[in-house]
């Protein structure tokens, strides 16, 4: 068993982004909930960290963990695990006079090797609304920020830290050194890379799927599904069948150019045209998660159906990625939920299938890494993101067969001017939606009513935040003239420029 770093979730929605930053330094880690922290102990556990969370360490049913359980390990206790610890031990936590929310000036106080190398002033992230105001016994400051006097601070009698700030989160712009020095601090195997991940997930797939049994895989077309599918194609060869499912909902010509990139990588996917059972579903539903649970539902239901024409089908193989879990439900603690994704939130309760998910535990960025290491051409690899549910959640409103061709010219226009000036690579993700108004417009000295195209593209490192790309105006321009000039039913084109959060990158 590799060694590792366990992470107990207080309930940070960037509680997996201490996992990322960890394992990004090449030290595995794993995230367990606060309520499971003190399941399966052995000497594989090289140190603890403690996330922050959304509650108090003052309210009556508070999250806690058994403080005993800590005693044996290096402990970096973030936010509210860092306020819990002085709880714990008798120092004095208080509601703050006023919430400390967003970026602060950090002041080191003494020396420690959590600031090795550490350029001081620096700024942080902060978000607390309770502060600690008393130190329990033998614990001292080690840094404050203008506001707060206890920002820092460690243990004489312990390998204990704790800190007010995320240094996980990119506005703590010395952050991920900071993780680095807890690292070396815990003295933890920095020997965690793509190809060992490559190398455990093979074995384990192997372990699951018996020596008679098959799994089908459900490709898309996106990297997580390629990904996810070339590793278990590793693991158990012919045994895994392939499925691409025209939904209707793809992108322009999405089909033909999937087909081939797979035959280019050795994957030869069974194809079904569903896409008049798709938008025979989608008719007359308007609530994005009723479009989700209703594509999940059918996509089970058409796996299900070919799997029975295959002999000992166990295993349903997904790509299904972090960012898809923690929006969707609170798999790795109490997290909130934020939305159902197709490839978590739209499957029923009782699955006909085994999931193999393989890619479960990384993020985007991660994935990418895995199957450059497997050898997958950068071409599939640096592919935009693309929803499971598709083009109708990019669709506000009822999803037609009309409404589709209307968002796939104005995709493919978008999408194709990036790639001509070379913008494709520089962002994260971009795409169109089709919006549930009209407007007026005048074209040909001729009245027009029709519908509006909002443009959407964002820089993100691993889709857990994100920020809108500031393309040049003379681009925008380009595009919005050609999708008026050339998609007959659209005549307004606007641009989106909200973050995440507060807004998420898919408009549905």
């Amino acid at each position: 068993m590799h060694k590792y770093i366990r992470i107990i979730d207080f309930g940070s929605q960037y509680t997996q982004l201490i996992a990322r930053r960890i394992r990004s330094l090449n030290v595995y880690c794993e995230i367990v909930p606060y309520t499971k922290a003190t399941e399966k102990l052995d000497n594989t556990i090289q140190a603890i960290v403690l996330s922050g969370g959304p509650a108090s360490v003052l309210d009556a049913n508070a999250p806690s963990i058994p403080l005993t359980f800590l005693e044996n390990y290096p402990v970096l206790a973030i936010c509210y695990g860092a306020q819990w610890i002085a709880h714990q031990l008798g120092g004095k936590v208080l509601q703050a006079q006023k919430r400390e929310y967003g970026k602060a000036l950090l002041h080191k106080t003494q020396s420690h090797p959590l600031w090795k190398n550490i350029d001081f002033p620096t700024i942080v992230w902060m978000s607390h609304a309770d502060s600690i105001i008393e130190l329990p016994e033998n614990a001292y400051v080690i840094a404050n920020t203008d506001d707060i006097p206890i920002a820092a601070f460690a243990f004489k009698d312990r390998p204990w830290i704790g800190v007010q700030f995320h240094p996980e989160v990119s506005h703590s712009e010395q952050g991920l050194k900071i993780l680095e020095n807890f690292l070396d601090f815990a003295q933890c195997d920095r020997d965690w890379t793509p190809e060992h991940f490559i190398e455990t997930t093979i074995t384990a797939i192997r372990s699951q799927v018996k020596a008679n049994e098959q799994a089908i895989c459900a490709l898309s077309g996106g990297v997580d599904s390629t990904v996810a599918a070339t590793l278990v194609q590793k693991a158990i060869g012919n045994r895994l069948k392939t499925v691409f499912i025209n939904t209707g909902l793809l992108r322009k010509q999405e089909v033909e150019s999937v087909l081939k990139h797979y035959h280019e990588i050795g994957l030869n996917p069974h194809v079904i045209d569903a896409s008049e059972q798709f938008f025979s579903i989608l008719k007359g539903i308007t609530d994005p998660e009723e479009k989700r649970k209703r594509i999940g539902k059918l996509f089970i239901d058409l796996f299900h159906h070919y799997a029975k024409m295959l002999p000992n089908v166990h295993y349903l193989v997904q790509g299904t990625i972090y960012p898809d879990v923690i929006e969707s439900t609170s798999v790795a603690g109490p997290s909130a939920t934020i939305k159902s994704h197709h490839n978590v939130g739209g499957l029923p309760e009782k699955l006909p299938f085994e999931l193999i998910e393989p890619l479960r535990m990384l993020f985007k960025d991660e994935v990418r890494e895995v199957g450059k290491a497997l050898g997958i051409p950068k071409h599939l690899l640096m592919r935009h993101p693309f929803p499971g549910p598709g083009l109708a959640i990019r669709i506000i409103g009822e999803v037609t067969p009309a409404r589709v061709q209307l968002l796939q010219e104005a995709d493919a226009i978008f999408i194709q001017t990036l790639r001509e000036t070379g913008w494709y690579d520089k962002v994260w993700q971009a795409f169109a939606v089709l919006l549930p108004v009209k407007s007026v417009g005048v074209m040909g000295d001729q009245r027009t009513y029709e519908h509006v195209i909002a443009l959407r593209a964002v820089y993100s490192q691993d889709g857990m935040t994100a920020d809108w790309a500031k393309l040049p105006y003379e681009l925008l321009e380009r595009v919005a003239n050609k999708i008026i000039n050339q998609v007959k039913g659209i005549n307004r084109v606007v641009y989106d420029i909200s973050t995440k959060p507060p807004a998420t990158i898919e408009w549905e």
